[in-house]
């Protein structure tokens, strides 16, 4: 079993959850969240001043998978959140020990 998290822009959010389910991906979890990668934020002017923004709106998506799953997730993910531009964001894998239903105690695969 893999974890895989994705950092993304909010507004692409949809068409990676679509393009997810469209891949047989059944369950993710969505947080909104804050951060800032290379581009380190930008700065804005309001009412004159100056402001540095350096914690931009993102969106992380958190999904466990079976091994088989790895690349259609990935590739679903590219696909679906690639601007093309700075800020598009990350995927993470990383290897998941074991997995339990808390509803009636399922363990492994069966679990996810």
């Amino acid at each position: 079993m893999l974890k895989i998290e994705a950092v993304i822009q909010p507004a692409k959010l949809d068409a990676v959850k679509e393009a997810l389910i469209e891949a047989g991906i059944e369950g993710m979890t969505i947080l909104e969240a804050r951060g800032h990668g290379r581009q380190k934020g930008h700065t804005e002017f309001y009412r004159g001043r100056e402001y540095t923004i350096d914690l931009l709106p993102k969106v992380k998506i958190e999904m466990v998978v079976n091994d088989d799953l790895r690349e259609k997730a990935i590739q679903a993910i590219l696909g679906a959140a690639r601007t093309g531009h700075i800020g598009d964001g990350k995927i993470f894998v990383s290897r998941v020990e074991d997995a339990i239903r808390i509803r009636n105690d399922e363990r492994g695969e069966n679990a996810i």
